[in-house]
């Protein structure tokens, strides 16, 4: 792969969902980000890809990583950013997006926005005429697994027959992500998870698609002894996503699928090539007010840790913080091979 070549293909383009991309541009995301991370590592500073551009952070959702990785990170690439919240803005409410989308572009050059409906995404960036990177919707979250592969292929080398058991709420964006995104590198992913929390089937047909052609063993099972098996990451998320206030009826569900040390031993993969991820921010103790109040609440809770507990969460497995730390590597990336000036480009 010529990686300044692949990254000259993605210049002025969005990314609103993986499938935007082809699975050699995303591994070309991946090495970009790895590459920045060496750079800033060794000289204390990256290239400057995006001096003097200005970026709108469009945030409808509340957000830490996200938002940390798109500020910091374009500021560590020479651009200036805007932040508005989900309450300082008439974005929604007296103002369409289309409409937003027009004034964004007029006065930004690139847009990160984190909202609710896919939809309104391909909106932004149909009207607004400049690239835009989707921070997280309720479908996809295309800039986490940036991060996440880029963190796997750091640990282990490579990615292509690598096999990842997601496991939980199999049908959230995070999920869905991973399943479409791994198929088309070549990773193993499991779906584990109650069979009404499952992907759509249109999800799973896409991931297969890809997988016929990455070689990648796609599955999707509600067993876990199965699903977990083999598996070198096992990786989780919160069971009730934002926007959501179904909490009993998520921890009846999803209770036998928290990921504890028997689950970690039901994978039978060797010390060293097993690691735990998440995607943060994590329930594993009740150091938070919704985790205690939670495991004050429910009885069925029998530790204060929910989708993972907190022996696996701070365990040698756990690959979670460096994962998040990559979130802002992997964003940069991204801005820079959309929207920076690729004449700069070296690579490490």
């Amino acid at each position: 792969m010529n990686l300044k070549s692949e990254l000259e293909s993605m210049q002025g383009r969005s990314f609103l969902k993986e499938a935007d991309f082809t699975p050699e541009q995303i591994e070309a995301l991946i090495d970009f980000g790895i590459n920045l991370k060496h750079e800033k590592q060794e000289k204390g500073k990256v290239t400057p890809y995006l001096h003097d551009k200005d970026i709108v952070l469009l945030f409808q959702k509340t957000s830490t990583r996200t938002r940390l990785s798109f500020e910091l990170g374009g500021d560590d690439l020479g651009a200036n950013t805007a932040y508005i919240d989900p309450t300082s803005s008439q974005f929604g409410k007296k103002e369409s997006v289309e409409d937003s989308a027009r004034a964004f572009g007029e006065l930004a050059d690139g847009i990160e926005y984190r909202g609710f409906e896919q939809a309104d995404m391909e909106t932004m960036a149909k009207y607004s005429g400049v690239p835009v990177w989707n921070g997280l919707s309720n479908e996809w979250h295309p800039t986490q697994m940036i991060a996440d592969f880029m963190t796997i292929k750091e640990n282990f080398g490579h990615l292509k027959g690598i096999t990842l058991a997601f496991v939980g709420d199999g049908r959230n964006n995070v999920a869905n992500s991973l399943l479409v995104c791994g198929s088309m590198l070549g990773v193993n992913v499991h779906i584990v998870a109650p069979d009404s929390l499952h992907p759509t089937q249109e999800v799973q047909d896409l991931a297969n698609v890809y997988a016929k052609k990455s070689g990648a063993k796609p599955m999707v099972t509600s067993s876990i002894d199965e699903g977990v098996k083999n598996a070198n990451i096992v990786y989780t998320d919160v069971w009730v996503s934002m926007g959501e206030n179904n909490w009993e009826d998520r921890i009846n569900a999803l209770l036998p699928y928290q990921v504890n040390m028997e689950m970690m031993k039901k994978t039978g993969t060797p010390e060293g090539q097993l690691i735990f991820m998440h995607c943060l921010p994590a329930f594993h103790d009740k150091n938070t007010i919704k985790g205690n109040e939670a495991f004050e609440k429910y009885a069925q809770l029998k530790t204060p840790g929910m989708e993972v507990t907190d022996e696996v969460f701070r365990s040698k497995f756990g690959r979670q913080f460096e994962e998040a730390g990559n979130r802002k590597h992997s964003i940069m990336a991204i801005m820079a091979a959309t929207l920076g000036d690729l004449n700069l480009f070296k690579e490490y």
